[in-house]
């Protein structure tokens, strides 16, 4: 869709921040008019510039790449710099920050304290007792296996997947697709030495992989359409033999 000339849009936010004694939830409405090819982090920042330079959401690289603009956008969660706004007929937009997070303020949420925590939680770095001599070429590996492990390393950890998993929602101390996303990821390196069994102690139970309802809301709102759910699939039958 076309951007409407000269059309209104009402982009409403909920304002609140955690660490003020006064401060209440609330919503707060904007009123603009839309430009061609306008995106919710341009309309955001217009927002800013000209109405309200007390509003707080992140952002970085303005291209996708980062994952910090990660907001819900009428209940779905969203990145900003790629939410066009011509695809909202009604012109009306409601803000509200990702769930699961630390709320820091407004809109922004602090996905990396909640990403360091998982990363530690699934050890998140290569297992080996291998020694690698430098002056020697490296190990070789298959490029279909190379392949398949750059495609998971895609993840921006936005949070997006986390933000949209209902599970996530019943069950806080959840690893989520994310987590899930990145114990695959080292499953298929052939550089890492882990076995299934050790796999099975890091995420073998509900809050780890028999935990996911298989709704693949984290595979629908990914932006980076990253193989989710076939990646969780394939863990869950690899390690439901050890249960």
């Amino acid at each position: 869709m076309s951007a409407q000339k000269g059309r209104e849009i009402t982009i409403s936010v909920l304002k609140y921040n955690p660490r003020s004694k006064v401060s209440k939830p609330h919503f707060v409405e904007y009123k603009l008019e839309e430009t061609a090819g306008m995106t919710l982090f341009i309309a955001l920042n217009q927002i800013r510039e000209n109405f309200d330079p007390d509003l707080s959401f992140d952002f970085v690289c303005r291209a996708g790449i980062c994952g910090s603009c990660g907001m819900m956008v009428n209940g779905k969660p969203a990145l900003a710099c790629r939410t066009l706004i011509a695809n909202y007929p009604t012109g009306k937009l409601q803000l509200m920050p990702m769930p699961a997070f630390e709320l820091i303020k407004d809109l922004s949420v602090n996905t990396g304290k909640w990403m360091d925590s998982m990363s530690k939680r699934v050890e998140s770095w290569i297992h080996s007792n291998h020694e690698v001599d430098i002056s020697k070429l490296e190990d070789r590996v298959e490029p279909k296996v190379a392949n398949d492990t750059f495609e998971l390393d895609r993840c921006i950890e936005c949070g997006i997947c986390v933000a949209s998993c209902g599970t996530m929602l019943m069950r806080p101390k959840f690893v989520g697709p994310v987590g899930l996303n990145r114990v695959a990821r080292f499953e298929i390196d052939p550089h890492d030495s882990r076995t299934a069994e050790d796999y099975y102690e890091l995420i073998g139970d509900d809050d780890g992989v028999f935990g996911c309802m298989s709704l693949m809301a984290c595979e629908d709102h990914c932006p980076k359409h990253l193989p989710l759910q076939e990646k969780i699939a394939y863990l869950r039958r690899k390690l439901v033999a050890l249960r």
